[in-house]
């Protein structure tokens, strides 16, 4: 549990001193609060050792089959009790501004996470397609022309047609999904809060693929950089 304690150091101490890309994802009228904040790990030394001195870059190493693992970037989800906002149905991989490939991202709860509002996917969606990213609070597309991308199903009102998996989770467990899996969550109700930290690490096969639009994250200055230096730390290589 060391490793949560040091989660839970680095997460008080991004709340108080939050990134310019931080963004409060619930409205003025939700009883709640919804917080999300990126890319923070070369400034929060718990988050740092918990990149790189953990297990994670061996777990992502075997379960991508890659000779290196290179980090993209940190999440941090803070969930406050009563929060109405659910994050809607979505994949990660759309709004990013790299290849697909071997990929994973890491789900770690620093809380209790009950069934009802745990983390939930649509199993086998990794395969594809790619679907229509929206913003998530007023749904709006903002990133591929209409057309493009098939829109998304409505998960949430046919959930008895989509194999969904989600499971209560403990402080300390590991979820670890592909970028292109199709997940969502719920609120959390009553005196739960829901605090969980995501990293996000790329196999070899992954590159960078510049967007004429902001991506999330946004990584400015990424394309005039790039051919000067490598993008993303190597964690872990044979």
């Amino acid at each position: 549990m060391e490793q949560v304690d040091q989660l839970k150091s680095g997460i008080g101490q991004n709340l108080a001193h939050p990134s310019p890309w931080a963004k409060v994802a619930s409205s003025t009228d939700d009883p709640g609060w919804f917080f999300g904040d990126f890319c923070n790990w070369r400034d929060n030394d718990q988050y740092r050792s918990v990149i790189h001195e953990s297990a994670l870059p061996a777990i992502a190493q075997r379960l991508l089959g890659s000779k290196q693992i290179r980090l993209y970037h940190n999440h941090l989800l803070v969930t406050e009790p009563n929060t109405r906002q659910r994050t809607p149905w979505h994949q990660d991989q759309p709004y990013y501004n790299i290849t697909v490939g071997e990929t994973i991202s890491f789900w770690i709860p620093v809380d209790p996470v009950a069934q009802a509002s745990t983390l939930e996917f649509v199993a086998g969606s990794h395969k594809g397609p790619w679907l229509m990213p929206r913003s998530f609070m007023d749904n709006q597309a903002k990133w591929f022309a209409k057309g493009t991308l098939t829109d998304l199903p409505n998960v949430e009102d046919h959930r008895e047609d989509f194999p969904i998996l989600g499971w209560a989770l403990q402080p300390g467990d590991l979820v670890c999904f592909n970028m292109l899996t199709l997940h969502a969550s719920a609120g959390v109700a009553g005196n739960q809060r829901r605090r969980a930290f995501s990293v996000r690490m790329l196999g070899d096969d992954v590159r960078h693929a510049p967007r004429p639009w902001i991506t999330s994250p946004e990584f400015p200055g990424l394309k005039e950089r790039l051919p000067k230096a490598p993008l993303w730390t190597t964690l872990f290589s044979l």
